[in-house]
């Protein structure tokens, strides 16, 4: 989810070495990333024309959508949900209990 949220919402283009940086994991994390994403249609690569020994990873338009969606379902999820904190408290973590 890390992964599409880069590809889609950072400026391009994004490389697989630049999107191992940005998320602090391994190159092959990101190509396995990839190749699942891929599959399912959400990310693409993409080869340079200037150079054809890059490769760039770009968004697909069903893995906008998907996104997109995803930010609904996140927000719906999310509306009107009731909290323990009052309107002008700060909320705290809570306290562990203790046995």
């Amino acid at each position: 989810m890390a992964l599409l949220l880069l590809v889609c919402l950072q400026p391009g283009p994004h490389t697989v070495r630049g999107l191992a940086a940005a998320l602090n994991v391994s190159k092959p994390v990101i190509t396995r990333a990839l190749n699942r994403l891929g599959a399912l249609g959400y990310l693409r690569r993409e080869r340079d024309d200037a150079d054809r020994r890059n490769i760039f990873v770009a968004p697909t338009r069903e893995g906008t959508r998907f996104l997109e969606h995803f930010g609904k379902f996140i927000t719906a999820g999310t509306a009107g949900r009731v909290t323990d904190a009052q309107p002008d408290e700060p909320r705290r973590a809570r306290e562990p209990a203790h046995a």
